[in-house]
């Protein structure tokens, strides 16, 4: 029961305790008043409980959200450089370029990181594909050959 509704039962039992009757024009306003304040304590209450359950939904959106974000955006919390480039030619820390000839052309071709993983690009000066082969000499790598050569 919350504050609001004790006053009011409080000054429903004075009104009673008084004996306010309803045959005289003030009585009846009085118990009219008393009326509409009880109405209005019960609409506090559950005006806040309906804002307690809302500030739950709100706090489990955000935790959604949150995971959501991270996600998306890929948030490294622990703090791991292991995905960065060791090459002198990286302009950003977690962007790469790689730049080679087109044996097409000879013109050179500059890759971001988003072509890294591709088998294939097309030169952008001769319009003509270019079979790309990577190799890698990190551990991860040369453990993964082992294990499919046996």
């Amino acid at each position: 029961m919350s504050y609001l509704k004790e006053k009011v039962s409080y000054l429903k039992g004075l009104a009673e305790g008084m004996q306010i009757s309803d045959s005289t024009n003030e009585g009846k306003l009085l118990k009219a008043i008393i009326a509409v304040l009880d109405d209005i304590a019960i609409e506090v209450d559950d005006i806040a409980e309906i804002q307690d359950q809302i500030s739950e939904q709100v706090d489990e959106i955000d935790e959604d959200l949150g995971e959501i974000e991270g996600l998306l955006y890929d948030v490294d919390d622990d703090d791991d450089d292991d995905d960065e480039c060791d090459c002198a030619e990286c302009v950003d820390e977690e962007v790469c370029n790689a730049q080679f000839d087109c044996p097409h052309c000879e013109q050179t071709i500059n890759l971001m990181d988003a072509y890294m993983k591709k088998d294939s690009v097309l030169c952008p000066h001769c319009h003509k594909d270019i079979e790309i082969e990577w190799s890698c000499d990190c551990e991860d790598c040369a453990e993964g050959e082992d294990d499919t050569e046996d």
